[in-house]
């Protein structure tokens, strides 16, 4: 499988041959930067029309398919409508928090995007503690949001905030819990080794129950994370206009929304790296011709294909299910989720205390 580290390291070597340390350190940080940015982009829009597809699926509708070829460049033409849109001003307001709030969001999502392993060789971020600091700094979006519905002086976007604070914070603990699972049983918090580890199987396989139990509470703590139905309280049309962003417009209303399709890859990028291997190939052991072949598929394309297989499934919940109430939302993250999510850690500890993992 080919190795990305080799590009990286070409490309470092090519700047220092004619910059001094701080200038090549400063270089490879914009490249980085504007690399990030631009995959920030182009998911977004693809992530923009793949949700519509779905979606019309779901309906029995055809989805976009009037610009460009089947509706590809619907995405594009929203994105630069979006862009030219006014930023209208408003009175009675905090200004200053009101214009923070997006780019708290934003920050959040980018922070977190970087750390995730897109290939053999191509991450960003990778040192001992890797999982706690996507935790920490994936935290930091719920800030943006009560800012947000605080700021702008209206009670909808206040009750959107609230709401948003109380669901974020509660699953948080969920994804806590089922990523601190996966963590004892892979014994490390770095990117790098957890998807080290799953070279031979993935951690869904050979963590047996427990790590399917896991799976399947991360993905609905997940989706409850990210604001998406049937958890979507923060943002229920019927009842708050647009929630919590109600009073954005043009960039800065843009800046959530990129910020909740990119929060959808995040969370469906971090069950590929914790369950399905990350960028590490499918292996069945004692199959070695079948792993060879699985070995020419490019690094990239596998941790992609893996987390939007995964999105399908949280967007799959949205178009399926029907909006909880707020005490529905609640009750089932304490009173059911977290309880089996402790006594799953507890199980996953045995398993690998007393060895009978795979």
């Amino acid at each position: 499988m080919f190795d990305f580290s080799a590009v990286t390291t070409w490309i470092h070597d090519f700047l220092s041959s004619f910059l001094p340390g701080w200038l090549t350190v400063t270089a490879e940080c914009v490249l980085i930067g504007v690399c990030l940015l631009l995959a920030y982009t182009v998911l977004a829009l693809f992530y923009i029309y793949y949700e519509r597809k779905v979606c019309a699926f779901f309906q029995c509708r055809i989805g976009p398919n009037r610009v460009g070829p089947l509706g590809l460049l619907q995405s594009v033409a929203d994105a630069i409508k979006m862009l030219i849109k006014e930023l209208i001003s408003l009175n009675h307001i905090d200004k200053f928090l009101f214009a923070l709030a997006p780019y708290l969001v934003i920050l959040a999502s980018m922070l977190a995007f970087a750390v995730l392993p897109w290939g053999n060789g191509l991450q960003i971020i990778d040192f001992n503690i890797g999982i706690f600091f996507l935790i920490a700094v994936s935290s930091i979006g719920v800030l943006g949001i009560l800012l947000a519905g605080w700021s702008s002086n209206n009670k909808f976007t206040l009750i959107g905030a609230l709401r948003s604070g109380a669901q974020m914070v509660s699953y948080e603990l969920s994804i806590g819990l089922s990523v601190l699972t996966m963590v004892c049983f892979a014994g490390t918090m770095s990117v790098g080794g957890i998807v080290e580890a799953q070279r031979d199987l993935w951690f869904i396989v050979s963590g047996h129950i427990p790590a399917i139990i896991a799976f399947i509470i991360y993905l609905i703590a997940g989706t409850a994370e990210t604001n998406r139905g049937p958890f979507d309280l923060p943002e229920a049309e019927s009842e708050l206009t647009a929630g919590y962003h109600t009073e954005y417009s043009g960039i800065h209303f843009g800046f959530f929304y990129l910020a909740e399709y990119l929060n959808l890859f995040i969370v469906s990028g971090v069950a590929t790296l914790l369950f399905f291997g990350g960028w590490m190939p499918l292996h069945i052991p004692g199959w070695e011709g079948f792993n060879t072949i699985m070995d020419y598929i490019p690094s990239v394309l596998w941790f992609i294909g893996k987390a939007i297989a995964i999105s399908f499934i949280i967007i799959w919940f949205k178009w399926t299910f029907p909006r909880l109430r707020i005490d529905q939302m609640l009750a089932l993250e304490w009173k059911y989720l977290l309880p089996i999510n402790l006594c799953n850690l507890v199980l996953m500890v045995l398993i690998i205390v007393y060895g009978i993992h795979l």
